[in-house]
């Protein structure tokens, strides 16, 4: 399953909020994703945001960080997340 992420960094607690479905046009990728907003009280530093985005989203999905993998947006506020 494919998740767009709207990340909010450097926030007071890490949490993930479902916002709705939002028809996009991302690259090869034209269909109606899920929207999440995803706060984490990581940095955009080297990497540092995505790592925390993607085990808060492993815990929200109950699934192994392992199978959450980041497909578009690694400088991006706006991603793309695959949960395997």
């Amino acid at each position: 399953m494919k998740i767009i992420v709207k990340a909010k960094t450097r926030a007071r607690i890490d949490k993930v909020e479902r916002v709705g479905q939002t028809p996009l046009a991302l690259g090869e990728i034209k269909n109606d994703l899920p929207v999440y907003k995803v706060s984490v009280k990581a940095a955009p530093v080297a990497g540092q945001a995505n790592e925390a985005i993607v085990k808060v989203l492993a815990e929200y999905f109950d699934v192994a960080p392992a199978r959450v993998r980041l497909v578009l947006g690694q400088s991006n506020k706006q991603k793309v997340f695959e949960i395997l």
